[in-house]
């Protein structure tokens, strides 16, 4: 089945990320939910090589496979990156949660340029506490209320879509700052942290609420090269 050209100037710059797949036909149904919508860069962490079955399940788009990043952890995944939004089907109570259709806005409105990385979650699991630090934000695709919550490959292809057909109808943006790097954005986080630490805010009996607490609340602001700089005074002095 054929269809309209996608304009694929935002799709450039948008990296998919699996995090831990079990299943290689997901990998495979992946990409070709990825050839299908426009994107082309796929990443994915914990997985040693692409199997036969997954090259199978890709059908025409065994080219996003062969040049898709088998990466170790995910700090090498979302190295070079400047916003991460992972998708999640649970509620985290020390995180805020995006509606699907502010995740989409958030993704279209970033700077022009900006390196975009889509997150998701081992197909049984899901994300972790710890993997959803290295996320700006969460966002959940709606689904009706009994029903559980969808495979990776239909979760990443309805992400993947709304984004191409809402880029369709986007006008021209007004010029912003760019984001700075992921890895940078959470070395200034770690910093603040650290200075919590030492002021004993954050102790024993709160260190993990609390710092999935400053992961989020930081993650939300899409840190530029001038909020890094204001953080950066503001916790360097006096503290």
């Amino acid at each position: 089945m054929t269809g309209r050209r996608i304009n694929n100037s935002l799709q450039d710059h948008i990296s998919v990320i699996l995090v831990h797949p079990q299943n290689q036909e997901n990998i495979g149904l992946v990409a070709r939910a990825m050839k299908n919508t426009g994107f082309r860069s796929l990443r994915i962490v914990g997985v040693d090589q692409i199997s036969d079955r997954a090259f199978a399940a890709a059908v025409h788009s065994g080219d996003i496979l062969k040049q898709a990043e088998l990466l170790p952890g995910l700090e090498e995944a979302v190295a070079g990156l400047q916003l991460i939004a992972a998708a999640t089907a649970k509620f985290r109570k020390n995180y805020s949660l995006s509606s699907f259709d502010e995740a989409v806005d958030r993704v279209i409105a970033a700077p022009s340029g900006t390196r975009i990385g889509l997150l998701f979650g081992n197909e049984r699991t899901g994300l972790t506490s710890e993997q959803l630090r290295f996320a700006n934000f969460l966002f959940t695709i709606p689904q009706a209320g009994r029903q559980p919550s969808y495979n990776l490959a239909s979760a990443v292809l309805l992400t993947l879509f709304r984004i191409a057909g809402d880029v369709q109808t986007m006008g021209s943006s007004v010029e912003r700052e760019r984001f700075i790097p992921r890895e940078e954005q959470m070395e200034c986080i770690r910093l603040i942290l650290d200075k919590l630490k030492d002021r004993r805010f954050i102790h024993e009996s709160n260190s993990e609420h609390v710092t999935e607490m400053v992961h989020s609340l930081f993650g939300r602001l899409e840190m530029t090269e001038k909020d890094r700089n204001l953080l950066l005074a503001i916790f360097s002095r006096g503290w």
